[in-house]
């Protein structure tokens, strides 16, 4: 491969670890960083139970009779598809629970391996430290559970180092590889194309600036073509129904520091201090000493990503948390484009010495964290059984204003169980048009959340049973619509909120579970 310009040229090997050290290391720090994954069934990320859920519709709905009473698939050209087409295949084989945890440690594999290859291909020589990456797979974006989102950041990788192989060679070839990345990453998600975007405009951008020696005419005409491997994404997106989202957005510029929190801020503050300032101390260490240099396509990427980040709204088709998804994306970025002198045997030992204790204590402390929480996320399991099956379950708050904090995640869309283990209608199910292949049929349609907005709180259901006339919302008519109700976000004291309606079936240490007692539902509710 001939060489972008100088900061490409092969290193020497003396300065780093070699190509198996790096892939022997590069499995054991895997190891470690899969370890929560491997070890939690039902790891507590805010939409990742609701997404299995999906996917267990879609492996099982052919067959499934109360599924297929409620729920229907529909392929559209939808960028957001990635789990929909790997998870169920990949169920056939085991269980869904295993087969999300096959799928994100996937994800991990190909976040850390993209990272490898974008170095490789910007510095011209395996490098062992992206690696570095490892602690920052658990991340707060990570927590919400936006898997595909996650995917395709590798994918972003990948597709960017591919590009940077490509760069001097046979340009139909070039265009032809960075059009099959474009395709796959629109249907992983739509966001994940604007990550390969950045990173080819920042590529491209010091090319143009590099070869300023050429005819300016010649450079703008090379620099425009890059675009075209990105002309299918707008006849996709213009067939596709998530363009009916377009005019779903807005900004909120406050929270662009906890954007870039989002990177290292996990559970404890705390752990994310002590980790940004290690690496901070580390980083200033080896600058000082001339050790850690930054390939200008980094530079660039970083200038560019934060103009983007900047301008980001918050909601964008109608996808929460936009902007603030940005920034882990561009960390793993900017990292594979940082270079570091190994040379000394001392610098070597205590790199790899000063990655594991920060993975370590990552690790640690997800595990910790989620060891905590799945006791909750068990004994919900455990309560599903209760449910008896083909059943519609409905989904309320006992105080609207829970959900926010991390720890509240392994709540939030739980009752997503019951679609797995009881094959129920769930109301808070991912089935937005536009956004989702999984939809409820029309007859139940009027009986589900369409917009994925909060579910009503108690006080809101027992106002609602009062009133008389046409139902405004999908819970109003809730005693002769729905056989069970989960109450979310209860503590001990949390009384039964209509003993006459209601029967518990399940009180667990923050839900509840009633059946809805049919006999005594208001006559022509």
């Amino acid at each position: 491969m001939r060489s972008l310009d100088a900061h490409t040229r092969p290193l020497r090997r003396s300065t780093d670890f070699s190509a198996p050290q790096i892939m022997v290391l590069f499995v054991i720090f895997g190891l470690i960083a899969s370890i929560p994954v491997i070890t939690h069934p039902l790891p507590p990320l805010t939409d990742y139970v609701n997404h299995l859920a999906r996917m267990h519709v879609l492996a099982t709905i052919d067959h499934d009779p109360d599924l297929s009473r409620f729920y229907e698939i529909d392929w559209q050209i939808i960028p957001n598809l990635m789990m929909d087409l790997v998870v169920p295949r990949i169920a056939r084989f085991m269980t869904v629970y295993h087969a999300g945890q096959v799928f994100t440690v996937a994800t991990f594999v190909l976040m850390i391996s993209g990272a490898l290859a974008l170095n490789r291909a910007l510095f011209g020589a395996w490098s062992v430290l992206p690696l570095v990456a490892f602690p920052l797979l658990y991340n707060h974006v990570f927590l919400v559970g936006v898997m595909n989102y996650m995917f395709g950041i590798g994918l972003a990788l990948w597709a960017l180092a591919a590009w940077v192989w490509l760069r001097e060679g046979i340009w139909l070839l070039r265009f032809a590889v960075s059009t099959a990345f474009v395709l796959a990453l629109f249907f992983c998600h739509l966001f994940a194309v604007g990550l390969y975007g950045m990173g080819v405009l920042a590529v491209e951008v010091h090319r143009w600036w590099a070869t300023r020696e050429r005819p300016l005419r010649a450079r703008n005409i090379d620099f425009v073509a890059a675009s075209l491997p990105f002309l299918p994404v707008v006849p996709l997106l213009l067939m596709s129904p998530t363009w009916s989202l377009a005019g779903d957005n807005y900004w909120v510029e406050q929270a662009k520091i906890d954007g870039l929190m989002y990177i290292i801020e996990v559970y404890s503050d705390i752990i994310a201090f002590l980790l940004t300032g290690i690496a901070v101390a580390a980083i200033v260490w080896a600058a000082r000493r001339r050790l850690l240099r930054m390939h200008p396509v980094g530079w660039f990427l970083l200038a560019i990503a934060g103009v983007v980040y900047l301008a980001m709204p918050r909601w964008v088709f109608a996808t929460y948390m936009a902007d603030q998804r940005l920034p882990i994306a561009a960390a793993f970025m900017v990292l594979a484009c940082a270079h570091l002198d190994l040379r000394f045997r001392l610098v070597r030992r205590g790199f790899v010495a000063l990655l594991l204790v920060l993975l370590a204590v990552r690790v640690i402390e997800v595990d910790v964290n989620w060891a905590e929480l799945s006791g909750e996320s068990l004994e919900f399991r455990d309560s599903v059984k209760r449910i008896k099956r083909g059943s519609t379950v409905l989904v309320a708050y006992a105080d609207r204003s829970a959900g926010d904090d991390v720890r509240d995640a392994n709540l939030i869309h739980a009752a997503c169980l019951a679609m797995i283990e009881r094959s129920a209608l769930v109301t808070t199910a991912f089935t937005v048009q536009g956004k989702q292949i999984l939809h409820v049929r029309p007859e139940y349609a009027h009986q589900v959340d369409t917009e994925d907005g909060t579910p009503p709180g108690v006080e809101q259901l027992l106002v609602a049973n009062l009133r008389d006339g046409q139902p405004q919302s999908y819970w109003q008519l809730w005693p002769n619509r729905f056989d069970y109700l989960f109450v979310l976000f209860t503590d001990e004291n949390t009384p039964n909120p209509a003993p006459e309606l209601l029967t518990l079936v399940h009180d667990g240490d923050r839900f509840q579970l009633y059946r809805v007692n049919k006999e005594h539902t208001a006559t022509g509710r």
